[in-house]
């Protein structure tokens, strides 16, 4: 046998060198690896090869397939093994412990890695009960030397971690070595304790003397490796163990910190200790931290990291680069002092009583020096502290955080400045953001989401001290008005002298125009009025009106500011005309005297942000627009009738604001001659017989925008078609503008008076009528032919219409495309681009925005008119023969405004009165249709998917654009499908107030046990609404309803799968279970919930969702219909007896109830085997632990106690009974 075993091992020796040398062929290596697999798999010789390979003597890739060979041994062979082969192979293993390694620092970490690997799967297996002495074991181990001492640091690393964090056995295993492990958790500890003192006292003696380097390297390492050790059982053993000794471990771990080589893993370890929830109570002991000695090692431990996390690259040149070691331990140190932070927010002013620490001020100085450091990272890691300190009920009122409040404003001036992009040099950050950031995007995106997170703390801040807050940003504002415009080496790219998006001025202005907003709202809101500062308001606001610039990004700072301070003019109003002049030059704003040359971004940006600016000012405060409505009406005129260059939006947003002025007159009649004036052209062109004509015609109307013309991109379509297709999204804009905005008086008394109440509901309730309804009933009949049309544009027919110019005008577009797909990034040169568009893209732009805003003009005219919409004659046939026409040959990227925008706003707006007339004869269809589309998209693209799967010989290399029009088309029926799902949940689902839970003394032992970890109701809250009962009676509507909901749970989404599970089935399945169902349906709503479980099994939330629905489903369904016993014996590996004893109990009225948990966990390994598995785990070998017996509870007895003979009840209490 012996030859035998050589002759092997020689085999396999040159089988790895072959696998692991470069210049083996691919063919050679995969024989190679092939017979080594096939070897570990069926040879016999497995223990005396790995054995051999294993020994010290051989080359480290050799030795460790050996010990590779040893562990699979012991993970796939244990369960077969005779007893005497296991105790052979536990004895060579812990020899190999013992005198298999070479020495700590020259043995190769994967050899230690596999060596802990081996031993813990047979601990796995066989610990406590089987190897009781094995913790003694691994305590002598350590006095063999430094290497077996780290080795045991390994071991007991790994156990914890799988037996703990990711739980890589059975139930049972794992809480019998979690509770031997807590048992024995004192001995442990002190164990780890010793080792790390005392290795740490060596290596402080022999660090620096001569000779002894190596040594002290050895009991560093060892240090680390226990350091490292102890995080991993800090974070759930009791809190017992890390403050006990007057919190000795803390204090260690604290000291630690000052040494270079062992503080990172002693700060991480720290933090976690840190970081523990539990029982107040517990947790009281963490405020030692607090004490001056444990902030003074962490102040000077950040200080010294700080001082050496840059460092020169080299002696001659002044670059310099981030040490990261040193930087990784700053952001522990910075966690660590948020995880204190928390803490202390926690204790101070909870039942524990604790006292506000003497020494605050220190702890809250060492956390600002992080929020004022360089690293951009490490500032946003203090946010959420600053926070909690600033909202907190005790300690917000302590001087020194009042204080501090202050101090965080300032900081946040410099914090909010843009700065530190990974790819500049202008910035001491721009070094450490190299290390935290890839590119300039990432960094933007992280900035991005770091302001608004300042944002908040500055509004938390302002809070505390108001007035102080907003003396801060008010000498800001003024300081930057009176500073010269610096543009900086980053000028912009189109007009000489001005800045672009990084120019030190746009950044300062930026920032400090954030700031403003915050404070000025956070005053406004909690200040009482007549301590506001009213006077500096109006003061900072004239010096804003007063400031000139021509540069177009610092004057979009300047029209935010505008609109922070305007609620200040409430006070002064004489100071309106000259905002709305500033306002009305900013929306005519121009760089250079060309107006004919294409606008860049950012000057676009800014006329838009006027018109914004304009037309919130007029919806939050239109009172007080009011007296100046003349001078606002007649300066629009001017501007129509004088200034060609306003775009139609522009045009229409200063219409919109009019609407919302005109809103304050409180007079039906002259409101309704206002809207009439404003609208009239628009009227006459709209409803001209011209109009008609080409609305109507498809053929028409794609010659009418040009569709159907070769244009080449030098001759520019400037034409008539360019002038038409502007004709036309003006009307629409303007029709959004007025039906959006015109409303009668909140007041009822002023309605009345107005003359907008034109009678009374049967109930009482007033019925309204809208100034613009009659403008509005002129317009439909044309707005529903352009739907119409526009849904017969994607007719075969139509689309050979639009020439090869335009052939692709309805895809959707780029920009769009990056949305859809995720792949939106934050350009920051874009602002400096000309907004140049090719022919094409006009086109596409101008079909998305013309379809989109023929449903905003519906959508918005049921929430406006209210009745006067609903009972316009014979509307439901007038929706149905317009925007649902041609819908099979509609895109889904159209199909989503349609649902979104118009027929979910139409479902909430619609009275109920009128869901019979209107809404049923118009889901009905709609539902029905939906269905069947979007099933029909979902098995091309599972069978897309499984076909991709499987003939990988055959797959032609697809091209890059053919891959990315499939995820486009995958994701956009991903999303229609979630619209549908959404207008069914807003039609048919409401959510109930969930009841007070079961009184506990009622909860079954194990519940009361689970129910922290499912905290979930019994049976949904979700009821149906009110539209929902009225589609209930149309039993055609309802079983649509249910087919789509049902069908839907194994399309591949399992967003869309666990939101339908959880909210909508089961309601829906409800309603209809007390009728006759057919035993064909029952069995096929059943089969449709496992088949989801089959797709979606994988994923933990679906898994529940649907198992809960599953049961739900058995559970209330199964007593009446015996097909679904049927189904259930279809579900491969299941247990008959386990099914027989689970519908007993469910059948039997008189078989004893299981608790909820128990049911659910029952019912969970009835099913399991229509789980489906992740393609990762589908090959994957499976390793069986067997269970030893239980050391901590008796085991239950097979026999059912219900299936025994019938006890009275004296017999419970009997002592002689032994059958319980």
């Amino acid at each position: 046998m012996a030859d035998q075993v050589s002759a092997m091992c020689d085999q396999l020796v040159t089988a790895v060198n072959v696998m692991m040398e470069a210049e083996s062929g691919h063919i050679y290596r995969l024989e190679a690896l092939k017979f080594c697999e096939e070897f570990k798999e069926t040879s016999s010789f497995c223990v005396p090869c790995g054995l051999r390979l294993a020994d010290k003597a051989q080359p480290a890739v050799v030795r460790h397939f050996g010990l590779q060979i040893l562990e699979h041994v012991i993970k796939f062979r244990w369960n077969n093994m005779q007893q005497q082969e296991k105790v052979q192979l536990k004895e060579c293993a812990m020899q190999l412990l013992s005198t298999g390694t070479h020495p700590i620092l020259e043995e190769e970490s994967h050899i230690k890695d596999v060596l802990s690997r081996i031993t813990v799967e047979m601990i796995k297996r066989e610990w406590p009960q089987h190897w009781p002495d094995m913790l003694k074991e691994m305590e002598a181990l350590t006095s063999h030397g430094e290497a077996q001492t780290e080795l045991v640091m390994l071991i007991l690393l790994r156990l914890a971690e799988d037996v703990i964090s990711f739980q890589t056995l059975p139930t049972q295993r794992r809480r019998d070595i979690q509770q031997t492990l807590t048992q024995n958790m004192e001995s442990i500890f002190s164990f780890m304790m010793a080792i790390l003192h005392v290795n740490v006292e060596d290596y402080r003696k022999l660090n620096g003397s001569p000779g002894h380097e190596l040594q002290a390297r050895a009991h560093c390492r060892v240090a680390v490796a226990t350091l490292n050790t102890l995080a991993g059982y800090i974070d759930w053993v009791s809190l017992v163990h890390i403050t006990s000794g007057n919190c000795h471990l803390l204090e260690m771990l604290c000291l630690l910190l000052s040494e270079p080589e062992l503080q990172l893993e002693a700060a991480e370890c720290l933090l976690i200790a840190i970081s523990r929830k539990g029982k107040l109570e517990e947790r009281k002991p963490f405020m030692l931290l607090f004490d001056d000695v444990a902030i003074d090692y962490i102040l000077s431990a950040a200080q010294s990291a700080d001082g050496l996390a840059i460092c020169k690259k080299s002696a001659e040149s002044q670059a310099v680069e981030v040490v990261e070691r040193r930087y990784v331990f700053l952001k522990r140190l910075c966690q660590v002092l948020c995880a204190l932070g928390g803490q202390l927010c926690a204790l101070v002013g909870s039942d524990v009583e604790v006292e506000v620490p003497a020494n605050l001020s220190k702890y809250t100085e060492a956390f600002l020096a992080f929020t004022t450091h360089s690293s951009q990272f490490l500032k946003s890691s203090t946010l959420a502290t600053w926070g909690a300190l600033f909202r907190h009920e005790t300690l917000s009122k302590d001087p020194v955080v009042v204080e501090m409040a202050i101090k965080y404003l300032r900081a946040s001036m410099t914090n909010l400045v843009k700065t530190g992009f990974p790819s500049k040099n202008n910035n001491p950050s721009c070094e450490y953001s190299r290390v935290d950031f890839d590119s300039d995007e990432d960094f933007n995106s992280f900035l991005n989401s770091f302001r608004a997170q300042q944002g908040e703390v500055v509004r938390f801040a302002c809070r505390i001290v108001p007035l102080e807050a907003f003396q801060i940003a008010a000498d800001w504002l003024q300081y930057q008005i009176a500073s010269p415009i610096d543009t900086g080496a980053t000028t912009s790219k189109t007009a000489e002298g001005l800045c672009s998006l990084l120019s030190p001025s746009v950044v300062q202005w930026d920032a400090m125009t954030v700031f403003m907003e915050c404070v000025v709202a956070q005053i406004l809101k909690n200040m009482e009025e007549e301590k506001l500062p009213i006077d500096q308001s109006m003061e900072l606001l004239q010096a804003v009106l007063n400031y000139n610039t021509k540069d177009p990004l610092i004057l979009s700072c300047l029209l935010t500011n505008i609109s922070s301070l305007f609620p200040f003019v409430k006070q002064r109003p004489p100071c309106l005309p000259p905002i709305l002049y500033k306002l009305f030059n900013a929306i005519t704003f121009e760089v250079g005297q060309d107006s004919k040359a294409p606008r860049t971004r950012a000057v676009m940006n800014v006329r838009r942000h006027a018109c914004s600016s304009i037309i919130k000012i007029c919806r939050d405060y239109p009172q007080y627009i009011l007296p100046c409505f003349d001078l606002f009406y007649n300066h629009v005129k001017k501007l129509f009738s004088t200034d060609a260059t306003l775009s139609h939006m522009e045009k229409c947003s200063l219409m919109e604001a009019l609407v919302l002025i005109s809103n304050q007159f409180k007079d039906f009649a002259k409101q309704k001659a206002f809207l009439d004036e404003l609208m009239a052209s628009v009227v006459a062109e709209w409803t001209s017989a011209e109009m008609r004509q080409v609305l109507c015609d498809p053929a028409m109307f794609l010659s009418f925008v040009g569709a159907d013309q070769v244009v080449n991109e030098q001759s520019r379509d400037a034409d008539t078609a360019g002038l038409n297709r502007g004709r036309l999204g003006f009307f629409l804009y303007a029709m959004i503008g007025v039906v959006k905005r015109a409303r009668w008086p909140a007041d009822l008394e002023e309605a009345k008076a107005g003359g907008f109440v034109m009678g009374y509901t049967a109930a009482g309730a007033p019925i309204y009528r809208n100034p613009c309804t009659a403008m509005f009933l002129l317009l439909l009949p044309n707005l529903l032919a352009l739907i119409r049309t526009n849904n017969s544009l994607f007719l075969p027919e139509n689309m050979a219409r639009l020439s090869e110019t335009y052939s692709r005008a309805h895809e959707v577009m780029d920009a769009d495309k990056n949305v859809v797909l995720g792949l939106s990034k934050h350009l920051l040169d874009i602002y400096d681009s000309p907004v140049y568009r090719t022919n094409l893209e006009r086109m596409q732009g101008f079909f998305c925005t013309l379809y989109d805003n023929c449903f905003h003009v519906l959508g918005n005219a049921g929430v406006s008119l209210q009745q006067e919409f609903y009972t316009i004659e014979r509307l439901s046939e007038e929706i149905a023969g317009s925007a649902f026409v041609s819908l099979d040959c509609v895109p889904d990227h159209r199909l989503r405004p349609m649902i979104r925008v118009f027929v979910r706003q139409l479902v909430l707006s619609c009275p109920q009165e009128y869901y019979n007339s209107l809404l049923c004869p118009l889901l009905g269809p709609l539902f029905a249709y939906m269905q069947q589309r979007l099933n029909v998209k979902w098995q091309v693209i599972n069978q897309r998917s499984s076909v991709n799967g499987e003939d990988d010989e055959e797959e032609v290399v697809c091209q890059e654009s053919q891959v990315t029009q499939e995820m486009l088309e995958e994701q956009l029926v991903r999303l229609v499908s979630r619209e549908i799902l959404d207008l069914l949940s807003v039609s048919c689902i409401t959510k109930k107030v969930p009841e007070p839970t079961a009184n506990k003394e009622e909860m079954d032992e194990e519940d009361m046990m689970d129910s922290v970890q499912a905290a979930s109701p019994a049976q949904p809250t979700e009821e149906l609404t009110e539209l929902g009962k009225c589609l209930l009676k149309h039993e055609s509507i309802y079983m649509n309803l249910l087919t789509l909901s049902f069908t839907s749970l194994s399309w591949k989404d399992t967003t869309y799968c666990h939101r339908t599970a959880s909210m909508v089935c089961w309601t829906l399945l409800r309603q209809v279970i007390v009728g006759n169902l057919l035993p064909e349906a029952v069995t096929w709503f059943y089969t449709s919930v496992l088949r989801g479980l089959q797709v979606h099994g994988q994923h933990e939330v679906c898994n529940t969702t649907l198992s809960q629905l599953a049961m739900l489903i058995y559970e209330n369904l199964r007593p009446r219909y015996t097909e679904l016993r049927l189904v259930m014996t279809q579900i491969p590996n299941i247990s008959v007896d386990s099914l027989d004893q689970y519908d007993h109990k469910l059948i039997d009225p008189n078989a004893q109830k299981l608790g909820e948990k128990k049911r659910k966990d029952q019912f969970k390994r009835l099913i399991a085997g229509t789980v489906g598995k992740a393609l990762c785990q589908q090959f994957r070998k499976e390793v069986h632990i067997r269970n030893l017996p239980s050391l901590f509870k008796k085991p239950k007895p097979d026999k059912d106690v219900q299936s025994g003979e019938a006890l009275g009840l004296e017999a419970l209490f009997s002592p002689e009974n032994n059958t319980l």
